[in-house]
């Protein structure tokens, strides 16, 4: 094992609605089954901005930032356990979410082997780290709250069930969309519909898309309708809603969901904006969102990404095999990325969290350098 340092510098949040802050942090070393990674690129997660301006999951200050994506390189190994045939020198993204010594805005984490993905030859860091978060996220949320198959390997003349049924996705060219929509199309699902600004349309039927929908006209829920008129009951049996708002989805999802449907939602719901002078709103818990608006028999679950690890075959397979394994054979592409520049990290980190509360982001995913290689 190579020598770690026995501290550095990380990106903390003293208090909610405040400026990020450097603090120092200790380097944890490896235990058995585990990896340190010298974190390269980190990439911005809504969760960053949600912990930041609601306070949301944090039971103390300061907290340590990072919730999203991490990529680097591996300098420390454990001794024993299962390393997943991961090794120093290893170029690797990782989707890591228990805070402290896992936390992606530090120069080193130390994580599970099962949470680390190598990154396949010829794949940037700056792009390999758009990939995890959203990546497990997908299938997740298609397999425990949707319930459809992606089974792994796939046979050569394998079939899904639902394989022309009609999957809504709503924020398609949100980073979770764009995996979602390649995702659906390599498992042999046909009939996938997308709901984006119409500049995105054109890209999101590259990937796979049987027809899009633009979210900004105020018809979208009639077009939609429209579309699925001849469709069985339930007209629009999936959906997935990629952003969690609940004026800006639930309210227009629950005019299309019937008995029946399933209906995935990206946590938190968002009740209210945060603004220059009041905190943002946040709900943990659909059932209370809109209740008497959703058809009875409408299935209704909240995405927990972070739950995906009960899934003892994905705990083991997911990052280690499935992402890189997908990434290497072109199945799906990362994200396109756009570089926040800053003079130093927590400068960096800062600017991520403007732009996203901004909300001056679309199609793309935030990244920005955590330490030099």
């Amino acid at each position: 094992m190579s020598t770690l340092p026995s501290t550095q510098k990380a990106v903390a949040l003293p208090a909610k609605r405040t400026p990020l802050i450097e603090i120092t942090t200790p380097v944890q070393p490896p235990a058995a089954g585990e990896v340190v990674v010298h974190v390269q690129w980190t990439s911005a997660s809504p969760l960053d901005l949600h912990r930041s301006d609601g306070g949301l999951l944090i039971s103390s200050y300061p907290a340590l930032q990072g919730g999203g994506g991490a990529a680097g390189t591996i300098v420390a190994i454990g001794s024993g356990g299962d390393l997943k045939g991961l090794q120093v020198g290893d170029r690797v993204s990782a989707f890591a979410f228990h805070g402290d010594k896992e936390a992606n805005q530090q120069e080193y984490i130390t994580i599970p082997a099962y949470l680390a993905s190598k990154i396949p030859d010829g794949i940037p860091l700056q792009a390999a780290v758009t990939v995890p978060v959203n990546l497990v996220t997908v299938f997740h949320s298609v397999t425990a709250d949707l319930e459809l198959e992606l089974p792994w390997p796939i046979q050569q003349n394998w079939q899904p069930k639902a394989a022309n049924k009609p999957i809504l996705v709503w924020g398609a060219s949100s980073s979770v969309g764009i995996f979602a929509i390649q995702v659906l199309r390599h498992w042999r699902y046909t009939n996938v519909l997308a709901v984006s600004s119409g500049s995105h349309h054109t890209y999101l039927k590259s990937l796979g898309a049987t027809a899009c929908f633009d979210y900004r006209k105020t018809d979208v829920v009639d077009k939609i309708l429209d579309y699925l008129k001849d469709e069985d009951e339930p007209k629009a049996p999936y959906i997935l809603d990629c952003i969690g708002s609940l004026n800006g989805t639930l309210e227009p999802l629950a005019k299309i969901a019937q008995r029946g449907s399933r209906v995935a939602i990206m946590l938190p719901v968002i009740i209210k904006d945060a603004t220059e002078d009041e905190e943002p709103v946040y709900e943990m818990e659909v059932s209370k969102c809109i209740p008497d608006k959703w058809a009875e028999g409408t299935i209704v679950r909240g995405v927990r990404t972070h739950f995906y690890l009960q899934n003892e075959f994905f705990k083991e397979r997911l990052q280690p095999e499935i992402l890189p394994t997908l990434l290497a054979e072109g199945i799906v592409q990362p994200n396109n990325q756009r570089v926040v520049e800053g003079a130093t990290l927590v400068e960096r980190a800062q600017n991520a969290l403007n732009l996203l509360r901004s909300k001056a982001v679309s199609g793309e995913k935030l990244v920005y350098r955590v330490s030099e290689a």
